[in-house]
């Protein structure tokens, strides 16, 4: 009974909750050019801030309940449902779908927490801290590349790379998925600007070739 009533009430809250750029669904579907370059959304990821020495024993804990921690700058560990971007020798970002959350369901905070204990670090709930937008298709990269001061050639930025960097002078997380596929973890707060600023950096591509 106290189960049906719990997921009752998570459902609810599900139904109301609004992402950072749920604002924009509309202008990202017409402003996408399918074949060329889409943009979408993707809200409501998991994301946990950790802090640990990976040499030290909780970070071997941690390490295990994340599918590992990357060793180097631009390196993301993790397994086929999450993912660990390394953001500092000792920091990292830990993504997963929305239904690993504790509150739906999940457990990756709650066991990241306790592979931590009491030892030295820090493991932090950053799931409402940032959204997650989708840029994908053949011009993906040069949508990104208006506003980019990283070297986003394939040579250099392989698929499974995640940077720290700017867009359109929006901080941000960048991380290449796929040839021709990237997801960019702004902060909630800056989500409106990057959603438009990618947006006029796509219009071109809507617009007829010039004969």
């Amino acid at each position: 009974m106290a189960n049906t009533a719990a997921l009752e009430g998570i459902n609810g809250l599900r139904d109301i909750r609004r992402s950072p750029a749920s604002h924009l669904t509309a202008a990202l579907e017409t402003g996408s050019v399918q074949g060329t370059v889409v943009l979408k959304e993707g809200p409501f990821q998991t994301m946990a801030g950790v802090r640990v020495d990976p040499r030290s024993e909780q970070g071997s804990r941690i390490a295990a309940v994340a599918g590992g921690l990357p060793a180097r700058c631009g390196e993301v560990s993790g397994t086929d449902s999450v993912s660990v971007l390394w953001l500092a020798p000792s920091e990292f970002l830990v993504v997963a779908p929305e239904e690993a959350h504790d509150s739906l369901g999940g457990d990756l905070i709650g066991s990241l927490t306790a592979a931590l204990g009491d030892a030295p670090g820090q493991v932090v709930d950053l799931s409402a801290n940032r959204t997650t937008f989708e840029l994908s298709g053949p011009r993906a990269r040069a949508v990104l590349e208006k506003g980019c001061a990283l070297d986003l050639h394939p040579r250099s930025f392989t698929p499974g790379t995640a940077l720290t960097t700017e867009v359109g002078n929006i901080p941000v997380i960048l991380l290449k998925t796929g040839d021709e596929s990237f997801r960019l973890f702004p902060r909630a707060s800056f989500a409106d600007f990057l959603g438009r600023w990618l947006l006029d950096a796509m219009r071109e591509y809507a617009s007829p070739e010039v004969p």
